[in-house]
């Protein structure tokens, strides 16, 4: 599908929430980096250089003719602000030309939300990134994970799904790379018009 893009296309960095180490790669909190990870994967060998830089993996390259930044901060959850306010420092990168995509406990799972601002909603790492860059004025992609009710969220967070719940988990991750993409070509607007909908509504744009 060909889409016009609007004013709002101006995203040059996709910021992956997550915590580093084998022990958590599967886990809820990880929904940022393996969207990352899906992104990448939808891309041709080779269109994105990955380096080490301001406490993250970093990955360079072009989509659509203009060059876009996806970085996966190692500093771990809480400290993500470190890392994502020194690159945006290095690459003079505003604010506003930043995508943030997390995990979200109040949405349940199966759900995206994309969002142009707002508070943190609890979530530590997003937390960090806004009092780092000192706007909350940042937008962001959820990804619903359920809420564990009594349980203790801690341990919620840090473990992965099972069963229905990890095809529904790893089904809203392929839509939210998806929604991306979107956001990427055609901007927020329209993305949110079509994202934020129940799961059953939602259908992935497959554009590169």
């Amino acid at each position: 599908m060909n889409v016009t893009p609007s004013c709002d296309t101006s995203v040059e960095l996709v910021v992956g929430l997550g915590n580093p180490g084998g022990e958590y790669e599967h886990s809820r909190h990880n929904a940022g980096f393996m969207v990352i990870e899906r992104l990448l994967a939808g891309f041709p060998a080779g269109r994105f250089e990955e380096t080490r830089i301001s406490e993250s993996r970093l990955f360079s390259g072009r989509f659509r003719g203009r060059s876009l930044y996806l970085q996966m901060p190692l500093t771990y959850m809480n400290l993500s602000g470190n890392a994502v306010a020194g690159f945006c420092r290095r690459a003079q990168i505003r604010p506003e030309k930043v995508l943030v995509v997390l995990d979200d406990m109040d949405l349940e799972p199966g759900r995206i939300k994309l969002r142009n601002g707002g508070s943190a909603g609890g979530h530590h790492g997003l937390e960090s990134v806004i009092a780092m860059l000192g706007t909350d004025r940042i937008k962001r992609l959820r990804i619903g994970i359920g809420h564990p009710g009594s349980g203790k969220t801690v341990d919620y967070v840090l473990s992965g799904f099972e069963g229905d719940g990890e095809r529904k988990f790893s089904a809203a991750l392929d839509t939210a790379a998806e929604a991306v993409k979107m956001v990427l070509s055609a901007g927020m607007d329209r993305a949110m018009n079509r994202y934020n909908a129940r799961p059953e509504e939602q259908i992935a744009d497959n554009n590169p």
